[in-house]
């Protein structure tokens, strides 16, 4: 009796045993075979260092919905609804401000400063959102749509800030920036000219 008690635990172990090794081998060969893997390889090369001497004045944050459609005769119409958020920067470069460019008569002082320009005009990739995109068949047709509203998204946030004067305010701004600086440093009346 003892030695089938005996064989039983030990049939029962072996088959407990067995039955770990099994369900780990299933667990295991499932992580493996079945879970998704990423792999991020890159190699960054520094192309240029560029020496920055731009005083950013005004940044325009704008929204703007984009629906462009593309009629066609024989299929269905090309449509894609885009909501764009992006910003428009205007600013000074100072580098072009020379010795010459200050002018001292008296108790006067006049600073020319260049005229403000456009920095950069960027959308914000994580905020700007593709809605829908309809009767389109093939991937690189989508692709090529979408290359196509980024483009005329930052165009027309880009002309929406001039429209709206984006360079008349950095002016305003230079002078709120610059006169109360130049006053405190030359203790003179200032004024500024754009060149």
């Amino acid at each position: 009796m003892r030695f089938i008690n005996f064989r039983f635990l030990f049939s029962l172990t072996l088959v407990v045993i067995a039955a770990v090794i099994v369900f780990y081998g299933i667990f295991k060969i499932k992580h493996e075979f079945f879970s998704n893997k990423q792999t991020i390889s890159e190699d960054i090369v520094l192309t240029k260092i560029t020496t920055m001497g731009k005083l950013e004045l005004v940044k325009f944050s704008m929204k703007d919905v984009i629906d462009k459609t593309e009629s066609k005769d024989f299929w269905p119409d090309e449509r894609i609804l885009f909501v764009a958020v992006g910003e428009v920067t205007a600013c000074i470069d100072l580098t072009k401000v020379k010795k010459d460019d200050v002018r001292i008569t008296g108790d006067s002082l006049t600073l020319f400063l260049p005229q403000p320009e456009i920095c950069y005009t960027k959308l914000d990739h994580q905020k700007s959102k593709i809605y829908d995109v309809s009767g389109m068949w093939f991937s690189d047709t989508v692709k090529d749509r979408v290359e196509d509203i980024y483009k005329i998204a930052e165009n027309k946030i880009f002309t929406s800030a001039m429209q709206m004067n984006i360079l008349g305010k950095a002016k305003q701004n230079a002078e709120l920036i610059f006169k109360p600086l130049v006053v405190n440093l030359s203790d003179k009346k200032v004024g500024i000219i754009f060149k």
